[in-house]
């Protein structure tokens, strides 16, 4: 009898009892599975391996089915790339290439994932926006000392410097890391400001145009002065437009001038203020009653004080007399009147004697005074034994 696998073989050969197999079975009987073929678990039937011919190293697998990968392969089939590994071609699984700041990569493109140590690009080749690569560590990415306020916050390092510069300053920043202010620009609680001077200050002429710690006007034109050159300068004043300085007009007169005449022979000047010959004397009288001398010997002097500041002098001056004078004629005034009370007061003397009464008066200014007033004849009266009675309304005085 053949004996041969119901499953397996088709029948067998009468004359030499060879059994016929079917595809994937193998054996005299046809009980086992031929190669790249596994039996089934649960069955005797054998299934197809199906080893990827570019991942697996042969067609054979294990009694599970599982196939013999190469390098870099991986999967039941070997038809996958290992982590770390994409596939180059249809054949071969490369190695990620990450330049070693990542371990995994998309298995089809052999883009790089997960990029590591402020790191970007297909291949973890280029540094992050606002890092630069750095000599130490090698082929490092530091990040840039520029702030995104002063600047873009990227930098890149020149070939053979040290140290990294920003790419882009802001307005109003510059150096190489945007840490100071432009020309123009003053710090503010580190932040660079625009100078204030209201359009008096040419930056050519000041390229700094304020003080860069403080914001103070440097070179005020127009006749304009203050910390932001928002005033007019001594002498001068706001037109009526509000926008330019302009020279105030002379409305007292001219300015005084002091000025020395002296002869050939003499040895001391004489100095006549101006300010004072100006109010009574045109300068005509003056040329002709002061002539200046032409020789070398003379000399001319303009006083600084201005005919404003000389009026307001004189007038101090005038006040001052005339309070002196009022203080004076009142002591005067009242001192008389003190006299005069003194010597017009009458002075009365009343002698006593036995039986008569005499009165005499005295005064420096009434030598003929009338002593008859001082008795009256309501107010007096003679007492029966011979006495004089003094009636006033409030007392009586007997003598």
């Amino acid at each position: 009898l053949c004996n041969c696998s119901s499953v397996g073989s088709t029948g067998c050969n009468r004359t030499t009892g060879q059994c016929r197999c079917l595809a994937g079975y193998a054996g005299p009987r046809c009980h086992g599975c031929a190669r790249g073929f596994f039996p089934e678990q649960g069955s005797q039937r054998c299934q197809p391996c199906g080893c990827s011919p570019a991942g697996a190293t042969s067609d054979q697998c294990d009694h599970s089915g599982k196939c013999q990968c190469k390098a870099g392969v991986t999967d039941l089939k070997c038809d996958r790339c290992s982590e770390g590994y994409y596939r180059f071609n249809e054949t071969t699984c490369e190695l990620c290439q990450c330049n070693n700041h990542s371990q995994i990569c998309d298995g089809s493109t052999g883009t790089c994932l997960d990029c590591q140590e402020n790191t970007e690009g297909k291949h973890c080749e280029l540094c992050k926006k606002g890092f630069y690569r750095s000599t130490h560590p090698a082929h490092g990415c530091q990040q840039c000392p520029c702030s995104i306020v002063a600047s873009t916050g990227t930098c890149h390092i020149q070939p053979g410097e040290p140290v990294p510069r920003c790419d882009r300053c802001r307005p109003g920043y510059t150096g190489l890391n945007c840490n100071q202010c432009d020309k123009g620009y003053y710090n503010s609680d580190s932040i660079c400001v625009r100078c204030k001077c209201n359009g008096n200050v040419d930056p050519a002429l000041s390229p700094s145009v304020c003080r860069p710690d403080s914001g103070e006007c440097i070179g005020c034109l127009y006749h304009t002065t203050g910390f932001h050159c928002e005033l007019c300068e001594e002498g001068y004043s706001r037109d009526p437009e509000g926008t330019n300085c302009t020279r105030k007009e002379a409305t007292l007169g001219p300015e005084p001038t002091e000025f020395r005449t002296s002869a050939p022979n003499a040895t001391e000047a004489t100095s006549f203020s101006t300010a004072v010959l100006n109010s009574t004397l045109s300068p005509t009288t003056l040329q002709t009653i002061f002539p200046i001398s032409s020789s070398d010997n003379s000399t001319s002097a303009f006083a600084d004080v201005s005919w404003t500041q000389f009026n307001i002098i004189i007038l101090t001056v005038i006040i001052i007399v005339v309070v002196l004078l009022m203080g004076f004629v009142g002591a005067v005034y009242m001192y008389r009147e003190y006299q005069n009370r003194k010597l017009n007061a009458p002075f009365w003397t009343i002698e006593l004697k036995e039986d008569n009464i005499s009165f005499s008066s005295y005064h420096d200014s009434i030598p003929n005074a009338d002593v008859s007033g001082l008795l009256e004849d309501d107010g007096n009266e003679v007492a029966p034994n011979g006495q004089l009675t003094l009636t006033t309304p409030m007392h009586n005085y007997k003598a």
